[in-house]
This record gives structure tokens, sequence and C-alpha cells, in this order.
């Protein structure tokens, strides 16, 4: 059971970055609460965001009755080539996920598709899967993956790469923070995949590097954050630039009002997929944490950090340099801890996830640049030291404990 460290009726007040202010507003339902970050010593207003607390508190959360589902079909039964049987079978895969399950054959079948399912469910599998199948099948076919992180599109081509050894086709990742004329030289290799984040991708375009006119197949994985961070103009060159004649497949955990103006702009007829009955995976047992009056935030941290089933740990933070020192402080104290966010070069960032993954750090501290479709196994609990911005953010933020049908923990700083 964590420890409570709330007490009864007062306000909790935090020291140091990233604290958070809690106010009451007579008349309403909701504890509503201010977060209050500082940069360069000053301090740096936010809006007050409107949480209900019991939002962070749920003990038993079932989105998906996993257990009663029975998958139409196995992995052996897609009309997919027989080498790339073998590959997915050689990952130890047997059975399909439901957003696998039911994505993979309308995307053979050539549909246009709006795919919805929980965070950590497959949903990178279910549109390489068939994609490499129609990239093997027509050598000349060109699928364009656009995400909206740096990490994201690293993991992605990292499961081309496992899903396609030995199938003679090639992928390119395509993102900022690293030299753009190594990524010129990939492109003229003509890849058949080319998977990039929104402002390099709009580089390459400026500078004749990339070619898009000849990309049938396009892909939008995480289309709501991309919006979130503002891509919505630079995610509308892109798909311009495209084949008018096309297949086009969004992917997402969450369906917005305006990725609904964009389904209807760039989507034909498209087949809509939902496997989700819920926001949060049921996998992941939520709670709060407390601040009372006279404790530090960082105290109460440490607390949570030296128990043992603390093993592996994501924390978020609110601002780039709220996360830079508050793992800073964590190594002062003792701890294994690394840091993602977007001051970071992106060979530092890379570096910082693999320690992580390879359990060489206990902690990653992170903005939100990690909240979006990374895979990392076994992350026992996420902690949000300072509240996310939006309900959507929370929802993501919790996805990366909890996956694969293992349990997980997450807890909120209030």
């Amino acid at each position: 059971m964590i420890q409570n460290y709330s007490r009864s009726g007062r306000s909790p007040r935090g020291n140091g970055p990233g604290r958070e202010r809690r106010s009451f507003h007579p008349g309403t339902a909701t504890n509503r609460f201010e977060s209050v970050g500082y940069r360069g010593g000053q301090r740096s207003k936010r809006p007050i965001l409107s949480f209900d607390v019991s939002h962070f508190i749920n003990k038993a959360v079932i989105t998906e009755e996993a257990e009663h589902f029975v998958p139409e079909h196995a992995f052996g039964d897609f009309a997919v080539a027989p080498e790339l049987k073998r590959a997915i079978a050689a990952r130890g895969y047997t059975l399909p996920t439901p957003i696998q399950d039911r994505a993979i054959p309308h995307i053979i079948r050539g549909d246009d598709l709006v795919g919805i399912a929980n965070t950590g469910t497959g949903k990178t599998g279910a549109f390489l899967i068939p994609l490499i199948n129609k990239a093997f099948a027509a050598r000349n076919e060109r699928v364009l993956v656009v995400v909206p992180t740096r990490e994201l599109a690293n993991q992605i081509e990292q499961e081309f790469v496992d899903l396609s050894g030995g199938l003679r086709i090639r992928a390119v990742s395509c993102v900022g923070g690293v030299p753009i004329e190594r990524q010129k030289r990939r492109l003229r290799e003509n890849c058949s995949f080319v998977i990039g984040t929104p402002g390099r991708l709009k580089d390459l375009l400026q500078s004749r590097s990339l070619n898009l006119s000849t990309f049938a197949t396009v892909v939008l994985d995480e289309a709501d954050r991309m919006l979130d961070m503002g891509f919505i103009k630079d995610m509308r060159i892109i798909l311009s630039e495209c084949a008018a004649k096309r297949q086009t497949l969004f992917f997402s955990a969450t369906i917005s009002h305006e990725i609904e103006k964009l389904i209807s702009e760039f989507l034909n007829n498209p087949v809509r997929i939902s496997v989700k009955t819920g926001d949060t995976a049921r996998e992941v047992e939520q709670d709060v944490i407390r601040v009372p009056e006279g404790k530090m935030k960082m105290d109460i941290l440490h607390d949570l950090l030296i128990q043992p089933e603390f093993s592996k740990v994501l924390i978020f933070g609110r601002t780039k340099h709220g996360v830079e020192r508050l793992s800073k402080d964590l190594k002062k104290r003792g701890f294994m801890s690394e840091s993602i966010h977007g001051n970071k070069t992106q060979s530092r960032r890379e570096k910082a996830l693999d320690l992580f993954k390879k359990n060489h750090a206990q902690v990653l501290v992170a903005t939100d640049v990690a909240a979006r479709g990374l895979d990392i196994a076994d992350v026992s609990h996420v902690i949000n030291f300072d509240l996310p911005a939006t309900r959507e953010d929370y929802i993501h933020r919790i996805g990366r404990t909890g996956r694969a049908g293992k349990k997980g923990k997450a807890l909120t700083f209030v």
C-alpha cells in the first residue's frame, strides 16, 4: 500500500520545481489544480487545469474484456507472403491483438481505415504487417508513416527491421536532431518505407530531397498528438504532396473533433475500427499522492523510489528545464536517473532511453515527448510529478505501464 502523505483539510504546498497548488472553487464538484512551474528561477504562470481527483484514482479499470477476446484469425491465416509469416513466427507472435485482428484484413484489401485502440495494444504491428507485405509484393510501392516524436519513429523503424528481415525492403527514419544529409543519402536509395516527424519531412520536401507524389500509402500514427504539438499545417502540406489516389490509415488511442475534420478531408470512405471501451488500460492501478503542507514533493518522491517495487519508474514533468533539474536532483540523491526532453540532442535522448530500457537506469524523467507510442517493457510505475495538461495526456502517460498484459501502477502528485 502506498504511504498516504495527505493531511485532511489542508492544501498541499510543495517547494522546488514543478509544485502544484490546489485551489477549491465553491459551488463546483471538481477540485481544480493549478500547475506552477519555474523557468530560470522565475515562476511561470499556467492555466488552471480542471481535473476531478477521482480521475487519478482507479483500482479496477476495465476497458477491454481481453480475457474474453477470441481472435477471428491467427497470424498464419492472413493473406501475406510466406516469408513474412516466418518473420512473424520468429518474433514469437501466434495470435493477433484485437486491433490487429480487426484491422489487418481491411488494410490488406486496400481500405482506408481509422483505428482506435488503447495504448500498448499492437497498433504498430496492425499497420506494419500488411504494409510490409504490400511493399514486398510490389517493389515500387512507397509507404509514408508520419509520427509525432523522434523516439516513436525510431521504434517503428526497429519493428520494421524485425519484421522485414530477409525480405530485402528498406526503411529510413527521417527525424530532427540528427544530421539531415545522411537522411538525404538514404532517401536516394529508394527505401520502401519513410518514417518521419512532420518538421523534418517538411524540411526534406522544401529541399526537394523527398518527392511524395509516388507515395500511395500513408499512415498517421498518434495523429491527435501531432495536432496537440501544432503540426496541423505541416500535416496538411505533407498529405497534399502524396499521391491523390492512395490508401490512408489513421491510428490513435483518442479521436478529437479536429481529427474528425482531417478524416473527412483526407480519407476516402474509411473503415472505422474501435477496440477500446474506456480510456485507460485495465492493468493500470491508479492512485494519487497528496502533498501535505510543509512537505517537499522531492522528499516524498525519494521515499517512494527507495521501495523495492519501484524497480523501473517513468516520471513525467511539465517543462524541459524542470525535467532536467529533477533528474539531476535524483542523481544527487543516489538514484540512477536519465532524462528525455526537447532540449537534448537526439543521440543523448536515444542513449537515455536505451539505458532505461536495458535497466541500467531505474528512473527516466521525461516531458510528454515520451507519453505517446513508446513501448518500454516492464515499467513498474508511472509517476505524474507534474499534472498533465489534458485528460488525453494523462491517458497516454499512464499507458506506458501495464503493457502486454502485465500489471502497472500510476501515481499522480496533487
